[in-house]
């Protein structure tokens, strides 16, 4: 194992290689003793829990696997989850994998005790003012990502489909950061290349979408600048190099640095994606990927300079047009379709996915405010 860089921003945060290894010591840092690690069974499959696993038994820790997560989190699987929880006399989740895992890890610690927090999810909606519900009685929560895309690990907030209104809900809350989130590069390479390109627009959505929202936080901004040059400089090469490690060390750090960012808001991408993910199953990224080029256009009126600025960022002409096209270059050499229709979406899906879209929260940072109509019209023009 290499030398461990140890941040202390915006949580306890260790990164490099090897950084897996830690994870026991880190369990008994928090004075847990018996860990809940929470998965999806892709994750075990690809062995990526076994290190984890090994970490917490050379610190003498108990430990039980839950697995049962699906790609695109539903209720069921927090409730699971709580169940297992008690089962296993759990007193920390450690969760391992891409945002799924660690979205419902947070969810699962909001339920994890018996009597605390006992309003049906859907109240904690963070739409309708659910965060004013939530306290800090929740078990300790250690995050390892496993993909370089949604920067959960550092994250406030979990998304999952709920019973209640079947649409993706952004349940959030500052007590939701994980007590210390470790970044192991070597947890990524396994990842195919399809998987680490789509995560990685991911990240590259989140950091455009930050920087050019509406409202004033200059730390995000530049956070969001930062992260779009490190995909500039490794994406490219961490889905044509799997074992590169500064390459995927690098898209680490810009997933992270994304989820910092967006706390200043996102925009109509991620509102248009969120549908296709959860109506038709659609990898969250590659949705991100396919719509962003349609978004960037739409936006160009109202935030050419900060678009520009983008470009700037990404190697690109700086403008709004010289973004649409390094976009577009982007997402081709990284073997990504090029529209909605040829990763299967229907023109008869547009509809529903439209209705999806205008209830999603994101849009109202946008910075073009956005009605139904255009949204299906961003739906057109992205198929």
């Amino acid at each position: 194992m290499g030398q461990l860089s140890i941040w202390s921003y915006p949580t306890r945060v260790l990164f490099g290689a090897g950084a897996a290894a830690e994870t026991g010591n880190e369990v008994k840092r928090l004075g847990a003793k018996r860990a809940l690690i929470v998965t999806d069974k892709g994750v075990v499959g690809a062995g990526l829990v076994a290190p984890v696993e090994q970490a917490l038994a050379s610190a003498g820790l108990a430990m039980e696997v839950f697995s049962d997560v699906d790609s695109n989190p539903v209720e069921k699987n927090v409730h699971d989850g709580v169940l297992a929880y008690r089962e296993a006399k759990a007193d920390i989740i450690v969760a391992v994998g891409g945002g799924s895992p660690l979205d419902v890890g947070k969810i699962i610690r909001l339920k994890a005790r018996p009597g605390v927090h006992e309003r049906p999810l859907v109240e904690y909606d963070d739409a309708t003012g659910g965060d004013a519900y939530i306290t800090g009685d929740m078990p300790a929560l250690l995050a390892l990502p496993t993909t370089a895309g949604t920067g959960s690990e550092v994250g406030r907030s979990g998304v999952v489909t709920l019973d209640a209104n079947r649409r993706k809900t952004v349940i959030f809350s500052p007590y939701f950061m994980a007590n210390a989130a470790l970044l192991d590069p070597e947890l990524t390479t396994t990842m195919p290349p399809r998987a680490t390109a789509a995560t990685g627009f991911d990240a590259l959505t989140h950091c455009l979408e930050a920087y050019v929202s509406i409202g004033d936080h200059p730390m995000a901004d530049a956070i969001a600048l930062g992260g779009l040059r490190l995909v500039a400089e490794h994406l490219q090469r961490a889905v044509t190099s799997p074992t590169d490690i500064a390459a995927r060390g690098g898209m680490m750090k810009a997933a992270m640095m994304g989820a910092v960012a967006f706390q200043k808001g996102l925009g109509a991408c991620h509102s248009l994606a969120h549908p296709l993910s959860n109506l038709y199953g659609l990898h969250h990224g590659l949705a991100n990927a396919l719509c962003l080029p349609a978004v960037i256009d739409y936006n160009a009126p109202i935030a050419e300079a900060k678009l520009a600025d983008v470009a700037r960022a990404l190697g690109g002409e700086p403008s709004s047009r010289g973004l649409g096209v390094r976009l577009r270059e982007l997402r081709r050499s990284i073997g990504l379709p090029e529209s909605l229709g040829a990763a299967g979406v229907k023109v008869e899906q547009l509809d529903p996915l439209a209705d999806g879209a205008i209830a999603d929260a994101c849009h109202r940072s946008n910075p073009r405010p956005c009605t139904r109509a255009d949204l299906l019209e961003l739906y057109r023009a992205s198929l």
